[in-house]
């Protein structure tokens, strides 16, 4: 599954490098969430599958809390990353005519600059005092569960769901191979 995940999305980002014809904004915020998708799972699931194999399940506190932030860090962008792109398909549907005017290459950058920074705000603002604070009982096998979910399927899915249906990536794909 990992490895669905990274090259499915590392097919994306290459399919918007190599084919000048998805040079648009649409393409631009899906090649940039690909990004965002690989480092989201590549920031547990190497750590998890060596903790399979080795059948061990210590991390240390540091590699905890780095691995926490940078988990929480690239989730959070994603999340607003979907936003940009809802922003996006609003402007495409209800402003077509205008599309070009608003949805600048500069305005593309800005709004993935300023998900960005708005996560790492919000990240120390608000998930310190969450993940500092004493933990009430819980369920570790539905947590667990939950977590494979969010880090590992979703990312994985995202390029079948939002390119492998879309002939201009599958053009731009078949072009590259």
């Amino acid at each position: 599954m990992y490895l669905i995940t990274v090259f499915g999305n590392l097919f994306i980002i290459l399919a918007f490098i190599s084919d000048s014809h998805l040079r648009t904004p649409m393409y631009f915020f899906l090649s940039v969430l690909s990004f965002v998708d690989i480092c989201v799972t590549s920031t547990s699931i190497p750590k998890m599958l060596v903790s399979i194999q080795m059948q061990s399940k210590v991390i240390s506190y540091a590699g905890c809390i780095t691995q926490m932030y940078f988990l929480l860090l690239f989730a959070g962008l994603d999340d607003f990353l979907l936003t940009v792109m809802a922003y996006d398909r609003f402007v495409a549907i209800c402003h077509p005519l205008h599309y070009t005017v608003i949805m600048k290459p500069w305005l593309c950058g800005l709004l993935v600059l300023v998900s960005g920074i708005i996560i790492v705000s919000l990240f120390y603002c608000t998930s310190l005092g969450v993940y500092l604070s004493s933990a009430a009982t819980h369920n570790s096998h539905s947590s667990a569960t939950a977590s494979v979910m969010y880090t590992v399927v979703t990312p994985m899915l995202n390029p079948f769901i939002y390119s492998l249906r879309n002939k201009d990536i599958k053009r731009a794909l078949k072009r590259f191979f």
